[in-house]
């Protein structure tokens, strides 16, 4: 008689743990049904893949080789690989050279800037340049300014992207020479009840023109108003329409109303030489478009390294950024001009190096702002999977670039206050229709939990699927 008891204690204590492992599964995935049973779903559809990294098991799977638009989770793919075929030591370079004799404070020839995808390009990083110029004496540029955009192909917009998305910061113009992330801030003031409201341009420019039809009003009637761009016409041209309350500065939703600009070459040319103008150095000649000479003499390079960009790229999902990595990668391997189509080459090249087979799928951005990409809830999870397995010093790269729940990026709103709380690392998507997160979880027993979920084929839903997402990873949060 002992000998059973101690026999079946020996048996319990034995299974025990395996007992454990199956019944938390069984009761996720029963969790999980429940979720995607709701009615939410008899007319849009979830693709949900979720596999348990440290058991190396998977935990649920549904509908997860259906081909589906990934949004924004498209710069999981970018990320992934920039980050095999680049590596985060990459530079994304801006290089600026002179051409000409110097006498007496005199440039008696030309500058030029030669663009290299950086993204991240910004107006206060023209002082760097403008302190060599400085320090070589001259005041004076007799000749003209001229950018090399030779490095990328003519194409300023993606294959695919929305055309009345313009004048959307989303839907950056692309050059291989970036200044400010393509795009302007435009404030609106409340003046005096009856006049015109003042409009404030950051940075200001004359390469905009404006035209103002806010009128400003008294501080108990309601605000009223539209900012944009004469996109329609390809123009620089901010309008502003509409009722501004008196000593208001509209803002929308408390930030500054953000425009794309047309000709991002030129807008950079057109900041560097009135910045130059500001710093006292006058510049007689015009500002275009024109190859580097041969015999051109190198001033300087600000460079950025991918490891840098990449936060951005992740965390607050700049379009521009995944379009000038595409950029890079293609003219890394198939060199210049730089076209989207062979950076795509190079992504269908890591989806065979991941073991899955890139014809199942349709790439045509690095964004995931075009509709013609075609992708698995699988593929992505596949791609998390390998970073973490084959790639352990990429993954770290890759998984601090991920927005995390509650703290930061586009989860900073998202699964606050639960148990999710700085436990998901994911990367978010949304465009028309659709809405993605995946990533990586880390469970309440220590578990590291990778997971993708893409919905799409909603009309106005976006918050809906966006809880649906939030529920499935406070569930697996519990895994």
């Amino acid at each position: 008689m002992k000998i059973n008891l101690i026999a079946c204690i020996l048996f319990i204590l034995f299974y025990l743990p395996a007992f454990w492992q199956v019944f938390p599964q069984s009761s996720i995935q029963e969790k999980l049904d429940k979720i995607l049973s709701n009615s939410f779903f008899e007319s849009t559809l979830a693709a949900v893949d979720v596999y348990d990294l440290t058991g190396k098991e998977i935990i649920y799977q549904k509908n997860n080789r259906y081909l589906l638009h990934p949004a924004s989770n498209m710069k999981i793919l970018t990320s992934a690989a920039g980050l095999v075929f680049l590596g985060p030591d990459y530079n994304f370079e801006t290089t600026f050279y002179y051409k000409g004799d110097i006498d007496d404070g005199v440039l008696d020839g030309d500058l030029y800037v030669v663009g290299g995808f950086d993204p991240a390009f910004s107006i206060q990083d023209l002082d760097y340049f403008i302190d060599a110029i400085d320090s070589l004496g001259i005041k004076k540029i007799k000749g003209n300014i001229f950018a090399d955009v030779s490095r990328m192909d003519t194409m300023y917009w993606g294959e695919g992207w929305m055309w009345d998305d313009d004048p959307s910061t989303d839907s950056p113009y692309l050059s291989s020479l970036n200044i400010n992330y393509n795009s302007v801030e435009v404030f609106l003031l409340g003046t005096e009840p009856g006049r015109k409201a003042q409009i404030i341009l950051n940075p200001y420019s004359k390469y905009f023109n404006v035209y103002n039809e806010a009128v400003t009003v008294s501080p108990d009637e309601d605000n009223s108003y539209s900012i944009t761009r004469d996109w329609m016409n390809k123009k620089n041209t901010v309008v502003a329409k509409g009722k501004v309350k008196k000593g208001r500065m509209i803002t929308g939703d408390e930030e500054p109303q953000s425009l794309n600009v047309f000709r991002p070459d030129l807008y950079f040319l057109t900041l560097f030489k009135e910045t130059l103008q500001r710093k006292g150095i006058k510049v007689e000649g015009k500002s275009d478009n024109f190859w580097l000479p041969y015999d051109a003499i190198y001033l300087r390079t600000i460079s950025r390294p991918f490891a840098e960009i990449i936060i951005p790229l992740d965390k607050k999902s700049i379009n521009l950024i995944a379009e000038m990595v595409l950029y890079a990668l293609a003219e890394k391997y198939y060199g210049k001009p730089a076209t989207a189509k062979n950076g795509i080459k190079v992504i269908n090249n890591f989806i065979s190096l991941i073991g899955m087979s890139p014809e199942k799928y349709n790439l045509v951005d690095g964004s995931g702002l075009s509709h013609y990409n075609l992708v698995s809830a699988e593929l992505i999870l596949e791609v998390l999977k390998y970073m973490y397995y084959s790639e352990p010093g990429l993954y770290k790269v890759l998984v601090e670039s991920f927005p995390i729940a509650g703290v930061d990026g586009t989860l900073a709103k998202r699964m606050n206050g639960t148990s999710a709380e700085n436990n998901v690392k994911a990367k978010t998507g949304t465009i028309t229709g659709v809405s993605a997160l995946s990533g990586y979880i880390t469970s309440q027993s220590g578990r590291l939990i990778a997971f993708s979920i893409l919905i799409e084929n909603f009309a106005r839903g976006t918050s809906t699927a966006r809880n649906f997402q939030d529920e499935i990873c406070k569930i697996l949060v519990e895994y």
